[in-house]
């Protein structure tokens, strides 16, 4: 019974990693990579669209990002979304495909870059946290309604608290690796 608790609560936690891991690949480290652009919308027909899904996005270079929109009257909308976005990078078009080159990353830029990466991975832990706490409840309310014994109660409290452990360490080894990422020049 309790083992599924902690299964879901397993699952949850590796939801959250993801998601986390998702977040922090959007984040710009130096070098050009398409997922920077994932959060960016344009305007298709009236439509907010994501934007890899209006066009090609590709990274021919280490610091440029070239992005071949699928119809060529879209350029337009793909500038604009990308001058609204906060990634301060200004596009420029040749008629076929929008160009972004990626600026260096100053020192005083990647310090606010290892900011955020430590933010994000703090956000995961309490998101991690909070899904501890919910499940320490479940296996309270089962020993409380008599469905497992005192002892099955510490027994999947301690191996709740290993797959929580086990998440916060993935957490902060993510981490890590982003801001050696960010701070490698």
């Amino acid at each position: 019974m309790y083992k599924e608790i902690i299964k879901n609560a397993g699952d949850r936690m590796d939801k959250t990693i993801a998601t986390i891991q998702s977040d922090l690949g959007s984040l710009r480290a130096g070098r050009a990579n398409p997922k920077i652009l994932d959060k960016i919308t344009v305007d298709y027909y009236g439509t907010p669209t994501a934007l890899n899904q209006v066009g090609n996005i590709s990274s021919p270079e280490p610091r440029l990002l070239v992005i071949a929109p699928w119809e060529p009257k879209m350029i337009g909308p793909i500038e604009k979304a990308i001058q609204k976005s906060d990634l301060g990078i200004n596009p420029s078009n040749d008629g076929k495909v929008v160009r972004l080159l990626v600026p260096e990353l100053t020192g005083e830029r990647r310090k606010e870059l290892c900011k955020q990466v430590k933010k994000m991975v703090d956000e995961g832990k309490v998101a991690v946290r909070n899904i501890r706490r919910d499940a320490m409840e479940g296996i309270k309310k089962l020993k409380k309604d008599s469905a497992i014994t005192e002892d099955d109660q510490k027994i999947a409290e301690k191996d709740l608290q290993k797959v929580t452990d086990s998440h916060i360490e993935e957490l902060d080894k993510i981490g890590a690796d982003k801001e050696k990422e960010i701070m490698s020049v």
